[in-house]
């Protein structure tokens, strides 16, 4: 993702996802890959990448070195949680309970 967001590509990639692991279930597996690649673009989008192409002009790669270390720690939680809040999403790990909510009432009742 951070190398989609760098070459400012986003809007001519199609980010695909695909999972098949039959000891889970299906949905859960989906949920947890859909919001994990969520997370990976933001991440990338939170990267301070003009400032990172200023001192890779610059030639001062100790400087392009330590803001990627910084960038480690940014507040990814915050951010992720702030998303989610405003669309309307469970946080943290509420949303396990809605996928066992689904399974429960529906996919239970599939034959």
């Amino acid at each position: 993702m951070e190398e989609i967001v760098r070459a400012d590509a986003l809007p001519r990639v199609h980010i695909a996802l695909d999972y098949f692991d039959a000891s889970l279930n299906r949905i859960g597996a989906w949920v947890t890959g859909a919001r994990s690649t969520l997370k990976a673009v933001l991440s990338a989008l939170l990267e301070p990448r003009e400032r990172l192409r200023t001192v890779e002009k610059e030639g001062d790669f100790f400087s392009r070195l330590a803001i990627l270390e910084e960038a480690r720690v940014l507040p990814l939680g915050a951010v992720w949680d702030y998303y989610c809040l405003t669309a309307g999403v469970p946080t943290g790990d509420d949303w396990i309970a809605e996928v066992r909510c689904y399974e429960t009432e529906i996919l239970s009742k599939r034959k």
